[in-house]
C-alpha cells in the first residue's frame, strides 16, 4: 500500500492517555459520585428509562481492579458525519481490550448502525487496527446514519449479539446517535439481553457539551483546519486588498465553529445564530451591520475584508424562520406535484406571491433570485426545505451589494465591494487528527472499555480537564440520560439529548464580544498556519481557544 511519509509517521505516533488510565489495567479502581437526574423533563426521562435512569457518574483512579474477570466480546458502531480522532477511538477501545486478555475479540459493524441489524462486520486483529492508528476519517469501518429505535431493530440487535456472543457495543457519534445509544441500552436491560452499550461524544459542531462533557472530539481538528484556510484567506486579502470574502463555516445549530475560527483568525465579521436569534435580528439589520464595516474600512482606502457566516445562521432570524415556516405549508401534500408541473420561474413566482402571507412575501421579494429559488429545491424527507441547500454567504453578501448601492447613491459611502464566497465543511471532516484529538479519542476508547469491564451500561466516555496536559486528565464516565430532555420531533415528544448552544454570557463570546468591534474596522488577522504534529508542545498540543477561554 501507498502512504504519505505524514501518515507512515502517524502511524506510530504513540497517544498520551489521562494519568490515571496509564496504570496497568489492573491498577486501576472506580469511584462512585452521587446519583444523577435529566437536565430538564425528569419524571418523563426517568419513565422512559427505568432501568437506567439516575445512576452515579463514576471516575477511574489508581487502585485495585474490582471488576470481575470474564472475556470481553465487543462490537464497535461508528454513526453519523464524520468527524476527525473516530479511528483512535476504535484503536483505543482495542489496546484496552487485548491489554487485560488477549483472547478479548472486537467486532467492527460495518456502515454504521445498519450493520449491527444487517449483521454485516470484520474482526479486527493487529495489523488491520495499524494501518488505521491516528489517521483521520471513518473508513475503517464506515459510517452511517440509520437510527435505532423500533422494537423489530431491537430484536434483531438482541439476536445478532446472542449470535456471536457480544457482551457490549460501543456506539461512537453525536447528540442524535447517543440518544439511540441510552434508547438501546435501556431496551437491552429491560430484557435482560445481558449487554452493555457505551457511547463516545462525537461532532465537528460542538454541539455535544455541558458541564460534563467539556468537548466533542473532532472540533479541535475541523476548526484549526478551517482557521488555517480562513487565515490564508485573510493573508490574501490583506494582500490584494480588493475582495470582501463570505465564508461559510459549518453548523446548522449552533455557532461553535463559527465562533471558534473567529478567535482564532480574528476576522471582520463573524455572525453568532443564537445572537441574531437573542436580538430578533432582521436580514435588513444583519446587512446594515455588515455593511458598516465596509464603509467605515473604505473610509479609511480597505476595500477588503473576511466574514465568516455560520451555515445555519438564516433560521434563527425571525422573519426568515416564518417564511420558511410558510413555505413548508405552501407545499404540504398535493400542493407540491401543482407547484412542480409549473415550467417557469414567473409562473412559479406567482403561485407563491398567491400562497404566502403580506409579511413573507415581502422578506421573499428581498431575496436575490438564486436564493428565492434555493428556497424550493428538493425537500427533505419530512417536505421541508433543507435549510443547508441555501448559499447564505451569497444572500448575506448581495443584501450588503444593495445596502452599499444605496449608501452610495446618498453619498455616504464611495469606496469599492468585489465579493468572493467560500464553504468550508467536508474539508474539516476527515483531517489528520490534531495532537489532541488523537489523544482525547484514544482516552476515550480506552476508557468505555473500563466503563465495561466495570459492567455499566447506557454510559458515555467521559474525559473531563481537558484544558490542562493529558496526564492531568480525568477519565470516567456518566449516564446519558444525565444529558436529556423531552423535544417536539415530528409532530411527537421524543426523549433526545439536548444540544449545546452558543452561550451568549459565556467567556469565550464575552471575549469576541469585547473585541469585534476593533476588528470590524481595523486589519487585526491572525494567521494560526497548518496543524503542527511534531515541536514543541506549546503548539503540537495547543487547545482550542473556546476550551481554554472557558477554562481560563
Amino acid at each position: 500500500m501507498n502512504i504519505s511519509p505524514l501518515q507512515k509517521a502517524r502511524y506510530e505516533y504513540s497517544p498520551k492517555l489521562p494519568g490515571m488510565l496509564r496504570h496497568g489495567i489492573e491498577d486501576i479502581c472506580v469511584n462512585e459520585g452521587a446519583a444523577t437526574q435529566s437536565v430538564a423533563d425528569q419524571d418523563k426521562i426517568r419513565s422512559l428509562f427505568p432501568n437506567t435512569y439516575g445512576k452515579p457518574e463514576i471516575t477511574f483512579a489508581k487502585g485495585t481492579n474490582t471488576s470481575v474477570a470474564k472475556k470481553q466480546v465487543v462490537g464497535v458502531i461508528l454513526s453519523g458525519g464524520q468527524a476527525p480522532g473516530g479511528h483512535n477511538v476504535v484503536c483505543g477501545l482495542y489496546d484496552a481490550l487485548k491489554a487485560t486478555n488477549k483472547d478479548n475479540v472486537l467486532y467492527g459493524f460495518k456502515n454504521g448502525p445498519s450493520g449491527l441489524i444487517d449483521d454485516d462486520f470484520l474482526i479486527f486483529d493487529d495489523e488491520y487496527i495499524n494501518e488505521y492508528r491516528n489517521t483521520g476519517g471513518f473508513d475503517i469501518i464506515g459510517s452511517g446514519r440509520t437510527k435505532l429505535e423500533t422494537e423489530e431493530q431491537f430484536k434483531v440487535a438482541v439476536e445478532v449479539c446472542k449470535k456471536h456472543g457480544i457482551t457490549a457495543i460501543v456506539i461512537i457519534g453525536g447528540d442524535d446517535s447517543n440518544t439511540n445509544a441510552a434508547v438501546l441500552a435501556e431496551y437491552f436491560a429491560a430484557h435482560n439481553a445481558g449487554v452493555q452499550v457505551i457511547g463516545c461524544p462525537k461532532t465537528i459542531d460542538g454541539d455535544l457539551k455541558n458541564e460534563d462533557i467539556e468537548c466533542s472530539f473532532g472540533f479541535d481538528t475541523a476548526t484549526k483546519t478551517y482557521s488555517e484556510v480562513i487565515g490564508n484567506i485573510e493573508r490574501d486579502a490583506n494582500s490584494a486588498k480588493k475582495y470582501w470574502h463570505f465564508v461559510k463555516v459549518m453548523g446548522r445549530s449552533a455557532s461553535h465553529v463559527a465562533l471558534e475560527c473567529a478567535l482564532e483568525t480574528q476576522p471582520n465579521i463573524c455572525l453568532i445564530s443564537e445572537e441574531v436569534a437573542a436580538k430578533k435580528m432582521s436580514l435588513s439589520q444583519i446587512a446594515d451591520y455588515i455593511a458598516d464595516s465596509v464603509e467605515k474600512r473604505a473610509a479609511n482606502g480597505m476595500n477588503f475584508g473576511v466574514a465568516i457566516i455560520p451555515e445555519g445562521v438564516v433560521e434563527f432570524v425571525p422573519e426568515f424562520s416564518a417564511l420558511i415556516a410558510e413555505i413548508n405549508e405552501l407545499l404540504a401534500g398535493s400542493k407540491a406535484e401543482t407547484f412542480n408541473a409549473l415550467t417557469s420561474w414567473s409562473d412559479k413566482y406567482s403561485f407563491i406571491e398567491k400562497g404566502l402571507s403580506k409579511e413573507s412575501m415581502a422578506v421573499f421579494a428581498i431575496l436575490p433570485q438564486t436564493i428565492q429559488q434555493q428556497l424550493f429545491l428538493e425537500r427533505d424527507p419530512h417536505g421541508n426545505v433543507q435549510v443547508s441547500l441555501i448559499e447564505s454567504e451569497k444572500l448575506f453578501s448581495a443584501l450588503v451589494k444593495d445596502k452599499l448601492a444605496a449608501r452610495k447613491a446618498a453619498g455616504t459611502y464611495k469606496g469599492k465591494f468585489n465579493a468572493l464566497h467560500h464553504f468550508f465543511g467536508y474539508e474539516g471532516r476527515c483531517a489528520f487528527p490534531s495532537n489532541f484529538d488523537a489523544d482525547y479519542c484514544y482516552s476515550l476508547g480506552y476508557n468505555a472499555f473500563m466503563l465495561i469491564q466495570y459492567g455499566y451500561n447506557g454510559y458515555l466516555s467521559k474525559v473531563s480537564n481537558l484544558s490542562r496536559p493529558a496526564s492531568e486528565w480525568v477519565a470516567g464516565g456518566m449516564p446519558i440520560t444525565k444529558m436529556m430532555n423531552m423535544e417536539r420531533r415530528h409532530g411527537e415528544d421524543k426523549p433526545v439529548i439536548r444540544k449545546a448552544l452558543v452561550e451568549l454570557d459565556g467567556k469565550p463570546f464575552k471575549f469576541f464580544e469585547a473585541n469585534r468591534d476593533q476588528w470590524a474596522v481595523e486589519t487585526a488577522y491572525t494567521y494560526p498556519g497548518a496543524i503542527q504534529y511534531y515541536g514543541p508542545s506549546e503548539v503540537c498540543d495547543l487547545t482550542t481557544r473556546t476550551l481554554a477561554l472557558e477554562k481560563n
